[in-house]
């Protein structure tokens, strides 16, 4: 009867297409699954008995305690106009450059990213500040698009993401039910820091590479990226950058840096992260109350979302396994040509088609908790598996026709940009995040040499 774990696969992701609720979609429809196979006898109702520890772990999880302690510190930054400061004055330093506010919209990117890791945030704060600006100075908005749109999901692998925080927890699972397979044991799962370790270097190198393409396109394509008049460079100006700026890479260093050197775990420098967040507000006169409430309602509809996901993912999880989902899926693999390599493929090209219609909260805890264990237990660094999976889901997040960062800029973008330029602006950077999807293939020690450097093993 295991066929009824692979149609309960099929009902769910045809559910969520049609726009049900991702938390009572997994856990409804693994119950009614479980009933029908209760009364085909293929299934033991009380195989769910450990529901009630499972959503009692979700809830003392203290990996997951950084989750709202990460929501809580980006909304606040998106309400400090940390990214207009940043925009502005870094546009000023780079306008001599021929597509100087483009390098400026990258670097603006990648220190929102480090700094809040939200990207729905990242791309709309980019697309309301940026777009206009670049359009004014004669941009191409194929070109103008596709920046905005792609530096904005920098936040999905640069620390510290909320992607890796959920792949972290996923990931450590996984690799603990690989462990118990083979007859091992583990006496330290993977962390987030691992991630976090391990995701740095990878984000750090497509940063180099958005930005490299920038300048190669100023020579092959100059019109695209025109200076329309020069900015004195002044000490004035140097300073605003360095002011807008330095809270920013504060809070980078105090969140990050406290995790990287192994001072605090993820939770603890999230806490760090969200009072330092809370102090900038305060001292930049941006947090009035009436945005505090808002930020704290936000923070708890987005927090109360994703922890009910983890709750209907734990019924799918137990349902799925046991109606022997995870044996099929477990033979499939094991018997496609090639072995480890045609699985790993295999996988990141189902979690990149389903980028393009599920969100990645959904994928990691519905699809990364089945095929992980698999996947580990051929031989797969960990760490290496979790850094891949994100960049896979960063590269969905672009893709047309259904990739969630070009919603977020259609939807703030002026007339003038249609979607076929917001579309076709994606994807030289689609094709940069694949090469750097192959670059981490051919040498895996861009991943792996920074957690080991830091944690040992």
């Amino acid at each position: 009867m295991a066929w009824l774990a692979l149609l309960l696969f099929v009902v769910i992701f045809l559910a969520l297409l049609l726009g049900f609720p991702v938390a009572f979609t997994l856990g409804g429809a693994s119950l009614l699954f479980a009933l029908l196979a209760t009364a085909l006898g293929a299934f033991d109702m009380a195989f769910l008995q450990s529901i009630p520890n499972r959503i009692f772990a979700i809830m003392n999880n203290e990996t997951l305690l950084a989750v709202p302690l990460f929501v809580l510190m980006g909304l606040i930054l998106e309400k400090t106009r940390i990214a207009d400061e940043l925009l502005s004055t870094l546009g000023e330093l780079l306008n001599n450059v021929r597509g100087g506010l483009a390098l400026a919209v990258i670097l603006v990117g990648m220190l929102l990213a480090a700094s809040t890791g939200i990207v729905g945030a990242t791309v709309v704060a980019m697309g309301v500040l940026a777009l206009p600006a670049m359009l004014r100075q004669g941009y191409d908005p194929r070109l103008a698009s596709g920046v905005i749109t792609a530096s904005g999901t920098l936040g999905q692998i640069i620390p510290p993401s909320i992607v890796l925080i959920l792949l972290g927890d996923v990931i450590s699972n996984a690799y603990q039910q690989a462990q118990l397979a083979q007859g091992l044991f583990s006496p330290e799962p993977v962390s987030v820091g691992d991630l976090f370790a391990g995701a740095f270097i990878p984000g750090l190198l497509l940063v180099v590479l958005y930005m490299a393409y920038v300048v190669l396109m100023s020579f092959i394509r100059p019109e695209r990226l025109p200076v329309r008049h020069k900015v004195e460079i002044t000490p004035l100006l140097i300073r605003r950058v360095f002011t807008a700026m330095l809270p920013p890479l504060l809070l980078i260093v105090v969140v990050l840096g406290s995790i990287l050197a192994g001072f605090a775990t993820p939770t603890e420098s999230a806490a760090l992260g969200a009072f330092g967040a809370l102090v900038l507000g305060i001292v930049k006169r941006e947090l009035t109350l009436k945005r505090l409430q808002a930020v704290m309602r936000d923070t708890l509809t987005t927090t109360s979302m994703i922890f009910m996901i983890f709750i209907g993912a734990a019924f799918f999880s137990l349902v799925f396994r046991g109606l022997g989902g995870d044996d099929v899926v477990r033979e499939w693999l094991h018997q496609l040509p090639g072995g480890a390599t045609t699985a790993l493929v295999v996988v990141l090209l189902l979690l990149f088609v389903l980028g393009f219609f599920l969100d990645f909260i959904e994928i990691t805890y519905v699809v990364v908790p089945v095929v992980g264990p698999i996947l580990l237990m051929m031989g797969m660094d960990p760490v290496w598996l979790g850094v891949m999976i994100a960049m896979v889901l960063q590269t969905s997040f672009l893709t047309p026709p259904f990739g969630f960062a070009l919603f977020y800029l259609r939807g703030v973008a002026p007339k003038e940009v249609k979607t076929e330029h917001i579309y076709a602006g994606a994807i030289p950077f689609i094709g940069l995040q694949l090469l750097m999807l192959a670059i981490l293939w051919l040498w895996p020690q861009l991943v792996t040499w920074l957690p080991k450097l830091l944690y040992g093993g």
